[in-house]
């Protein structure tokens, strides 16, 4: 395996191969506290095992006899946090390690009541993606080490804990307040996940639920019908599914993704329950991941676009499948103008533009762009069109197959590809270097122009030759249209005056969809609307998703009208983001010279 350079760890020397937590949830200090048990598989001659850790509170840490050991912690790098560095004496191959989290560890989101849709009880929930899971566990937080585990988490009644793992029951003499799991396949650090509310469970299928406060759970269930028809269309495509059950937990509005692929347990953010099973495309994401990114897994971040573009091609080929053909390459299209668009931003000859990255010295947040999930499904879909569907499905399974539970390099796929796929007559069918390797996109990557989408390019065509609102024909359009004509909107710079026309014949700022709402009040940021800062407001204050808020300051951030209030709303809502959106928002500011505030 390659050296992973946003971990200390050295695998090589001693690697974890189990973890067992037993941890108490204190809402009160806001921390976590207990210990982490860490099997290992100690190379021969090798006398010590290296972990990640950030900002944890180290208290002891033992031999499975509970003889102390010797550990020593690092200076903290500004990315990776310390190294700790446990001795281990001749035949160790257990250490105990007993800890507490710190109030603002990265991977821990602390609601109040009032941030959440009960607003009686507190929660919490984890989110470890990319190196965050090393601000709660003392663990090799690299996605090349993966490892089993099992968890003993105890709650304050009567909220219930759930994790990426198997739910196993408590013995009889345990309180109710006291959780057990499981997980069996090994998986990086990156996907252990925990959250802990006041939450509720609705069945979906023989082996998929949905599980969210009460008062959403019956919404999420309405929208999530689908859910087991999804995992059904999946394994049609690429074979079993081997993680036992597909839930769903619907997350506080803090959530910072759409949806994080935690095996068994899928996070996705309340902005999905739209009412009208409009943004279900998601869950087919993060199903997807079962195989992309659970199953086989980047082994460094360099290596992202292994997961996430393949991920987006297996996306859109559930959503072919379940909503038709027209459906699948309207997201096809508008995903690839998405991606030129940000390509040209960057610049065609920027690095950020390779699917393989070098983010030495770079948080790894960095590199989570649309590049590594469109030019990656762009690269799919044109190896499709080279050698055939079902040849490439044929590839695919066989990928999976032979590299499942195992994390990957670019170059691990790139020998696959050329010793099962593009052997001989079609070894120069594709330049594959040029793809993987090089900036920029290659022209072949273009899809055909989806039926939907030129429908509303004729729209816009339209409006921006002077055709009222109330006189364009948008009747039936999906989010993905409005938002694909709100961009054409947004960059045709229009007036306040037909703003103000669109809202009136649409409603626009009344929608109830996150996907429509967010890229008009970016609109209404651009001209200026004074009626729309309440909502501007409410919008940033209340979502957490970073897709949405991102966009939204920086619209506001570029005028000086916009920029005092988004210095204004920043202040009141930094503390309620999660430390991914919070870093990002953090540079954006930065960036446009508005120094964010302090960390409250």
């Amino acid at each position: 395996m390659p050296r992973d350079v946003h971990s200390h760890a050295r695998p090589e020397e001693a690697r974890v191969t189990h973890l067992g937590l037993a941890l108490e949830v204190d809402f009160t200090h806001q921390v976590l506290r207990g210990t982490a048990t860490l099997d290992l598989d100690v190379t021969a001659g090798a006398h010590r095992v290296v972990l990640d850790a950030r900002r944890l509170d180290i208290r002891s840490i033992t031999d499975e006899a509970g003889q102390p050991l010797s550990f020593a912690l690092s200076a903290e790098d500004p990315i990776l946090g310390s190294a700790l560095v446990v001795e281990l004496p001749a035949g160790c191959r257990r250490v105990v390690i007993a800890y507490a989290t710190t109030p603002g560890a990265d991977a821990l989101q602390w609601l109040n009541p009032e941030q959440t849709a009960g607003g009686v009880h507190p929660f919490v929930f984890t989110q470890g993606q990319p190196i965050f899971a090393r601000t709660w566990i003392p663990i090799q937080d690299s996605p090349g080490v993966r490892f089993t585990y099992h968890a003993r988490i105890t709650a304050p009644a009567p909220l219930t804990a759930l994790m990426s793992a198997e739910r196993v029951p408590r013995s009889a003499d345990e309180s109710p307040g006291v959780f057990h799991f499981r997980m069996n396949e090994p998986i990086p650090a990156y996907l252990v996940a925990l959250v802990v509310g006041d939450i509720a469970m609705r069945e979906l299928g023989p082996r998929t639920a949905v599980f969210a406060e009460p008062s959403v759970v019956e919404r999420a269930a309405h929208e999530l019908v689908d859910v087991e028809r999804m995992v059904d269309a999946a394994e049609v495509l690429v074979g079993p599914y081997r993680w036992g059950r597909f839930d769903v937990v619907i997350m506080p509005p803090a959530f910072p993704y759409g949806g994080m692929e935690n095996p068994r347990l899928v996070f996705a953010s309340p902005t999905l329950i739209a009412g009208d099973r409009s943004l279900v495309t998601v869950f087919a994401h993060e199903l997807a991941h079962a195989w992309a990114g659970n199953l086989v897994i980047n082994a460094t971040w360099n290596d992202f676009w292994l997961n996430e573009g393949t991920t987006v091609y297996l996306e859109l080929r559930i959503n072919e499948v379940l909503w038709g053909e027209d459906r699948a390459a309207m997201l096809k299209d508008w995903g690839y103008r998405e991606l030129t668009g940000v390509v040209a931003q960057m610049g065609a000859t920027s690095p950020d533009t390779r699917l393989h990255h070098d983010l030495t010295g770079r948080d790894p947040a960095e590199g989570v762009t649309v590049v590594p999930y469109l030019k990656g499904a762009a690269f799919f879909w044109t190896l499709e069109r080279v050698v055939g569907r079902a040849r490439l499905d044929a590839w695919l399974r066989g990928w999976f197959d032979r590299q499942g539970f195992r994390s990957v390099t670019t170059e691990t796929f790139l020998h696959d590809v050329r010793q099962h796929l593009l052997g001989g007559a079609d070894a120069g069918a594709i330049d594959l270097e040029r793809w993987l390797f090089a900036p920029g996109l290659p022209s072949e990557a273009e899809p055909p122009r989806s039926v939907l989408l030129t429908r509303v390019d004729e729209v816009a065509r339209a409006w921006s030759a002077g055709t009222r609102a109330r006189s364009l024909e948008v009747t039936g359009w999906t989010p993905q249209q409005w938002r694909h004509f709100l961009a054409l909107v947004h960059a045709r710079v229009p007036s306040l005056a037909a703003v103000e026309d669109l809202d009136e014949a649409f409603a626009l700022s009344s929608s109830g969809n996150a996907e429509v709402l967010a890229p008009w009040l970016r609109i209404e940021a651009m001209v200026q609307r004074e009626a729309a800062v309440p909502r501007l407001e409410r919008f940033l204050v209340g979502n957490g998703r970073l897709k949405y808020l991102r966009p939204i300051y920086a619209e506001l951030l570029a005028s000086d009208w916009g920029r005092p209030i988004a210095k204004r709303v920043y202040a009141t809502a930094r503390a309620r983001y999660h430390a991914l959106a919070r870093g990002s928002l953090d540079r954006l500011f930065a960036a446009q010279g508005a120094a964010a505030p302090s960390v409250s």
